[in-house]
């Protein structure tokens, strides 16, 4: 059998994705997971795909049935990474919704007991991020976000952090333990 692998998924926010993807790419023996919208968003912000093709295998949500979550039962990945994260892709995984490859690789990582890290888009009542161009600007997330935010700190084999600094350190925390 082969090491395992960490599991990295990027969904449809942009919020600190360029962060996320530098501190990602710094990281050995990753596979990244793109929802639709993710892949959406990595136009938007100027990241090609090619470029982390070249340094990670890329999974892209293209099958009904997501085929690749069954490498959790494998033991081939020890964490999932889900990082940004969105609101609505937060709100599935805390109603149990795994209609899409990245909610059913948390599905599923929960169910073979494998440690999650997620960071949320909506962890405050007002964030500054950043828009494609760079532009930084106020956000607002309504109150069902931030209470879908809270919900899934709640869940077992799940960590929720609030920021880069903090998905940092718990990664880093995780791979150390291992």
């Amino acid at each position: 059998m082969t090491t395992p692998r960490l599991a990295w998924a990027i969904t449809g926010s942009g919020h600190y994705i360029e962060e996320c993807l530098e501190f990602m790419l710094t990281l050995d023996n990753v596979d990244l997971y793109l929802s639709q919208a993710g892949e959406e968003v990595l136009k938007m912000y100027g990241i090609h795909l090619d470029d982390i093709r070249a340094k990670m295998p890329v999974y892209r949500d293209k099958a009904a049935s997501s085929p690749p979550v069954g490498l959790f039962y494998k033991g081939h990945y020890h964490t999932f990474v889900m990082a940004p994260t969105t609101s609505n892709t937060i709100a599935k995984c805390v109603l149990g919704i795994a209609d899409s490859l990245v909610t059913n690789l948390y599905s599923q990582a929960g169910k073979c007991r494998v440690p999650s890290i997620v960071y949320p888009c909506d962890t405050m009542p007002e964030i500054e991020t950043t828009a494609p161009g760079k532009k930084k600007v106020m956000v607002y997330p309504r109150p069902i976000d931030l209470e879908a935010t809270n919900k899934i700190r709640t869940f077992p084999y799940t960590q929720v952090v609030d920021d880069v600094e903090q998905l940092i350190v718990a990664v880093n925390a995780r791979l150390a333990s291992l």
